[in-house]
């Protein structure tokens, strides 16, 4: 970081590494305060420090700026809320990605603001911040940025309720930046069909190495089918106990099923599996003999998925998306578009909304919609 002192030591004009702009900072009426002056060249950064260190005197003499309360303030309070009042409601780990993203990158950036300060300027600054990474890092996805605003305005909205803050600023992304709406990535009927097949081949050619490649590998096969014949999601899977599956038989269609309790970020829902994730499950219990409180899947396989994709070369769909075990649910959802199914029960099965579903499997929704009710014709009988 390059760094210049003004104003007899009084405002300090800097630059980071990974920003073009010039940002300023002062200590004043008990706190740090800082902003960007949105200037790469450094005598004019120098001028707009000077400028809006005198303007905030003149604001603290006329009693407009009093000791406020920092970013880092609020961001303490909402975690110590947050855990509390959530707990029971909010999966463990969404409240632990809050202290997170806090912690590694909010905190370090806004920390020492007071909360007058963070303007929607600030929170654009913010992104460019995090999207200018230095070399080594890898850029934040749009999902990513997308989830630590939502944890800023979450800290924003604490503060207001206790009278720290008046009023939320805009932290819309500009520029019309919303995105297209693409595909998620899945894997076709013939797709699925060879990646169950070389998971079922690696499982029986581990059968010759240690005990416990051999596991992992029979697992990674059952996961396969377990998760694309229920749409589980793969955070989801990682908490599922033994204790949360029942076998049983569905009274609608005479097939034998499974009936799982699932637990997600937003507490307890249900699914119903197809009768293709019935003979994984057996498998995975006669495999295991576990206690009702173990884990269906104790470790998250990604390597060796990541592995055999690679092998295969369905890493990437046609469109580019990578896929991952996320696409195990993507294709779940597709393949039951595909069959016709209802688009309320599916989306109810995998605890999404109909919206959701309408605007990332559109393409699959052909064998969905009825040709006699869209197809009408006015008579031209007299």
């Amino acid at each position: 970081m390059e760094k210049h002192t003004i104003m007899g030591g009084r405002v300090h004009v800097y630059r980071r590494e990974n920003s073009r702009f010039w940002q300023c900072s002062t200590y004043l009426a008990g706190q740090n305060r800082r902003t960007t002056t949105k200037e790469d060249s450094l005598s004019h950064a120098k001028e707009f420090a000077e400028d809006w260190y005198l303007e905030l005197r003149g604001k603290q003499r006329a009693g407009e700026i009093t000791n406020e309360k920092t970013f880092k303030k609020a961001a303490a309070q909402f975690e110590r809320e947050y855990e509390v009042i959530t707990e029971g409601q909010r999966n463990a780990k969404y409240v632990q990605d809050h202290k997170s993203r806090l912690k590694n990158h909010l905190v370090p950036h806004f920390g020492e603001m007071g909360l007058s300060q963070i303007t929607a300027g600030a929170v654009q600054e913010y992104r460019i911040s995090r999207l200018n990474t230095s070399k080594g890092n890898a850029v934040p996805s749009r999902s990513t940025m997308h989830h630590e605003i939502v944890t800023l305005r979450q800290v924003l909205k604490t503060a207001i309720r206790h009278g720290w803050l008046k009023y939320l600023p805009d932290m819309s992304t500009p520029y019309g930046t919303s995105g297209k709406i693409t595909h998620r990535a899945w894997f076709s009927p013939e797709e699925y069909k060879q990646l169950y097949t070389a998971t079922r081949e690696n499982a029986r050619e581990a059968e010759k190495e240690k005990r416990a490649w051999k596991q992992a590998a029979a697992q990674l096969h059952d996961k396969v089918l377990f998760m694309a014949n229920t749409g589980i999601r793969p955070d989801e899977a990682k908490w599922l106990e033994y204790r949360d599956i029942e076998i049983v038989k569905d009274k609608a269609t005479g097939e034998t099923i499974l009936e799982i309790e699932v637990r997600g970020k937003r507490g307890v829902g249900y699914c119903k599996s197809m009768p293709g994730a019935v003979r994984p499950f057996e498998r995975m219990v006669k495999r295991s003999e576990p206690e009702p409180t173990d884990l269906l899947f104790p470790i998250d396989h990604k390597r060796q998925f990541n592995r055999i994709l690679e092998k295969l070369g369905l890493k990437f769909d046609r469109e580019g998306n990578r896929r991952t075990l996320y696409s195990l649910r993507h294709s779940y959802i597709s393949f039951r578009l595909l069959e016709g199914a209802d688009i309320y029960q599916v989306a109810k099965n995998c605890r999404t909304s109909v919206e959701m579903i309408e605007k990332h499997y559109a393409v699959h929704l052909k064998n969905s919609i009825d040709a006699a009710a869209v197809n009408v014709r006015r008579s031209n009988a007299q």
